[in-house]
């Protein structure tokens, strides 16, 4: 990482601080080059404003998920490892400390501005490549469902239920045993509800493929 873009992270780093200490709207470009450590006009050589600042948070948010959950169903291998490496994808975001950070950021400022929430959820909504892997497993005979989109919505309640939401409104991330259990529940309800042997009553562990 070169000068120019170590002096960006920082002040990145500060704006987190200072807007999830005072909020967006109260929050000062003046404080935020101070926790920098930077001058005021070094702040406005990378950012024009606190917008342009709360925006490079939504971005980098945005890319780690997108990497996270870059994974795509594979006919040949079984149906619920694959479930449970795209739940854990989702799973160690919410247990990154620096991660949620940013996402208790986000969601308060989203919480106060209805038109600032429906922008940040349109960028931030991360269904779509889920809904993709279901809508494959699909197609495949691995999974039986008939709204892609809706399953997806499932899986990710599943996993925000105990993983996200609880952290947002000041919990601690979970840890590792903590989460394996989320993702355990998470997988055998989707193939309860979805798998080829839902409601059939097989007596086979449906999270063990």
């Amino acid at each position: 990482m070169g000068p120019a873009a170590g002096k960006r992270e920082q002040i990145v780093e500060a704006a987190v601080d200072e807007f999830l200490e005072r909020g967006y709207l109260r929050a000062s470009m003046d404080r935020i080059a101070a926790r920098a450590q930077v001058s005021k006009r070094t702040v406005y050589n990378h950012f024009d404003g606190k917008l342009a600042l709360f925006n490079a948070i939504v971005d980098r948010m945005s890319a780690q998920l997108s990497v996270a959950l870059d994974l795509r169903f594979d006919p040949a291998a079984p149906v619920a490892p694959q479930l449970r490496a795209l739940a854990w994808a989702e799973g160690r975001l919410m247990m990154s400390p620096d991660f949620m950070r940013l996402a208790r950021m986000v969601m308060g400022e989203t919480m106060r501005d209805p038109a600032l929430a429906a922008e940040m959820a349109e960028r931030l909504d991360k269904c779509a490549p889920i809904a993709a892997f279901m809508a494959d497993a699909a197609r495949a005979g691995a999974l039986r469902v008939d709204d892609p989109e809706r399953a997806a919505a499932e899986f990710l309640s599943l996993l925000k239920g105990q993983g996200f939401w609880p952290v947002i409104h000041g919990g601690a991330p979970l840890d590792e045993r903590a989460m394996e259990a989320v993702v355990d529940s998470a997988v055998r309800m989707i193939l309860a509800r979805y798998g080829q042997g839902a409601g059939q009553g097989s007596g086979q562990d449906p999270a063990q493929g």
